[in-house]
């Protein structure tokens, strides 16, 4: 998010994303300001400025407040939207989902900004606003996160559990191999039905239970007031003293390091010949995956619009995400106590599909990830 002509330069970032550390950003590496494209003989080159750049008479004042108030005004926007489609008897169940998904994009985007430009901002009150959010907001996912979970899960077993390819049938040379095909599938099919009932029954439970759950919160004083001061918001944006006349350029600073952040981040991703098992290595692409969606908001507040550069690694990042939780699901149901062998095997053989997309979803990112120099390598 530099400007053509500047230097990259390596700065502190004392305002690390919750959960992370000071990150250093790679003394060479290629990032979102200052991109890199491949011409048709591969070699990298200098791009095009990347858009527009706040006009130098812009105050900070009219940069970030009215992208706050317009978040809020969404914000209070979805809400009542919700509040229409869920009243008692109203039958708009997809509506009311829809607008809760609108409540938790603009809760997301308030707290993003609130963390990233929190030095352009009253510091206690962007503090204890952007907690507010981030429960709000996790209190809402959940319902949806199980039902997406359940829905993957379900279709990966009519899949695996299917009938054997019509290519492998009169091969001879292939014949042991499509006997044994048979087989498999015949023994997975024995228990794919339980398995996919016993996912159902705890998913299931586990969105009856975060339904309930965000209606309790919706309803709750906690959420009152966190309505009430993004209500405020719309009208009003809190700004740290002095901050009202400093340029937009002042943005710049706050919005490079989340940048910088995201580099450091995927440039310590495991190189891609590492174990497709290693479950402990999920926590770094997550948290690239949350770095990458504060650089995306940083970008919507100083030039407008999100990168589009990005669009297809984030959406790599977020079924790598999905793919995790499921495998997870399918092993936790694993562990139920006293469940039949074929039920246990079926859930063996889906988790072992769901981290084979994990690994699917890991390539893809490095594939779109668009700042080749920015990845680490063996």
């Amino acid at each position: 998010m530099r400007r053509p002509d500047q230097q990259t330069t390596t700065r502190p970032t004392p305002d690390a994303a919750p959960g992370t550390t000071p990150d250093t950003p790679p003394a060479e590496a290629t990032g979102p300001g200052t991109r890199r494209t491949a011409d048709a003989g591969g070699a990298a080159r200098s791009p095009d400025p990347a858009g527009p750049r706040p006009a130098g008479d812009l105050t900070t004042e009219a940069a970030l407040a009215p992208y706050l108030r317009g978040q809020a005004a969404e914000f209070l926007r979805s809400l009542r939207l919700h509040h229409e489609h869920s009243a008692p008897g109203d039958s708009g169940g997809h509506d009311a989902a829809a607008a809760t998904r609108a409540l938790r994009r603009s809760a997301r985007r308030i707290s993003g900004s609130l963390h990233t430009f929190r030095a352009a901002l009253d510091p206690l009150w962007a503090d204890q606003l952007r907690a507010e959010l981030a429960w709000l907001s996790g209190i809402l996912a959940r319902e949806h996160a199980y039902a997406n979970r359940l829905t993957r899960l379900v279709e990966a077993l009519h899949q695996l559990s299917g009938p054997a390819l019509p290519a492998a049938r009169g091969v001879r040379a292939a014949g042991e191999s499509a006997t044994s095909d048979a087989q498999g599938r015949a023994a997975l099919g024995v228990g794919a039905a339980r398995a996919g009932a016993l996912l159902e029954r705890r998913l299931t439970l586990a969105r009856t239970r975060s339904h309930s759950a965000a209606l309790q919160a919706l309803g709750s004083s906690r959420f009152h007031a966190v309505a009430d001061a993004v209500a405020l918001l719309a009208s009003d944006v809190p700004l740290a003293p002095g901050t009202a006349g400093r340029t937009a350029e002042a943005l710049l600073e706050p919005a490079e390091r989340a940048e910088q952040r995201l580099l450091t981040a995927v440039a310590a991703l495991p190189p891609d010949d590492t174990e497709p098992y290693n479950e402990a290595q999920d926590a770094a692409w997550h948290q690239a995956r949350l770095l990458l969606r504060l650089h995306r908001y940083a970008h919507e507040v100083v030039l407008g619009a999100a990168d589009p550069a990005l669009t297809g690694a984030g959406h790599a990042l977020d079924l790598h995400r999905d793919a995790v939780e499921a495998a997870g699901a399918a092993a936790a149901a694993a562990r139920t106590p006293r469940i039949a062998p074929a039920t246990a095997y079926a859930l063996g053989v889906l988790h072992a599909d769901q981290r084979h997309e994990v690994e699917a979803a890991r390539t893809v990112f490095r594939e779109t990830w668009p700042y080749a120099a920015a990845l680490s390598t063996p």
